[in-house]
């Protein structure tokens, strides 16, 4: 049996299997896929909240790291400036996922798509990877006085491009619209080996996000959390028949 955690804490997602992965004991979790109106869904859900995390996939910005490993932010970077996630949770973060780089994220609000300008984010900032959530995260979190993290899987490593498929909007519960994915496909063909090798990282990053979820346990290893044992994450078996669809499309 988990262990019960009083403490409300927000995971901030943008897939579905984000949302889906992130679930637990003492978690609350807002999947945003469209971004409509993300900060202020963000700012209404930290009011009674301990703490909130942006928690899911990134693109690799650090051409060290590969599909499937973790990174927890030591800070976050955007447009807005530099904003340091709480140490103490980082720390537990990092003891839960051995091998996790500690480091910091950059938040952008549209994906980065191409290698060649994911690498020159890397040599503009220090940051190791980008997500389009923990900026809204990391800045809102700093307004309410709330303590934040980010923990995020690497989908794209900074070599890879995302093709025209994989940048297809998602629907509003943040599941893919395969009718739209096999539009692109058939508009641009030559696309599809590029659609492929983005949906290996992604089952990858998948794999690596369950299994990580689980050593957090409840709360999302938050420090006022109640020790607690590994959080029910569903297992292979439960995901949908279309996971290799959703997982095609990448943040």
């Amino acid at each position: 049996m988990n262990s019960t955690v009083p403490h409300r804490i927000v995971a901030v997602t943008c897939l579905a299997f984000e949302a889906r992965i992130a679930c637990g004991d003492g978690v609350k979790v807002l999947c945003n896929a469209q971004r409509r109106d993300l900060r202020a869904e963000v700012r209404e859900l930290l009011a009674g909240a301990a703490g909130v995390i942006s928690f899911g996939v990134a693109g690799g910005l650090d051409p060290r790291l590969h599909p499937g490993d973790w990174v927890v932010a030591s800070s976050v970077r955007a447009a807005r400036g530099v904003v340091r996630a709480d140490e103490s949770w980082a720390r537990r973060l990092r003891e839960a996922l051995p091998g996790a780089v500690c480091a910091e994220v950059y938040g952008i609000d549209q994906p980065v798509a191409a290698a060649a300008a994911k690498a020159a984010l890397r040599r503009e900032h220090a940051a190791v990877a980008v997500d389009t959530e923990s900026h809204v995260v990391a800045e809102e979190a700093e307004r309410a006085g709330v303590p934040f993290a980010a923990a995020r899987v690497i989908l794209d490593p900074v070599w890879r491009s995302l093709p025209a498929a994989a940048l297809v909007p998602l629907r509003d519960d943040g599941t893919p619209d395969v009718g739209a994915v096999a539009r692109s496909v058939l508009r641009a063909p030559r696309q599809l080996r590029g659609l492929g090798l983005i949906t290996l990282d992604a089952w990858r990053a998948l794999d690596s996000l369950r299994r990580g979820r689980a050593c957090l346990g409840a709360g999302l290893a938050f420090p006022a959390a109640e020790p607690a044992v590994a959080a029910d994450v569903p297992s292979p078996e439960g995901e949908p028949a279309d996971l290799a669809d959703e997982c095609a499309v990448a943040v």
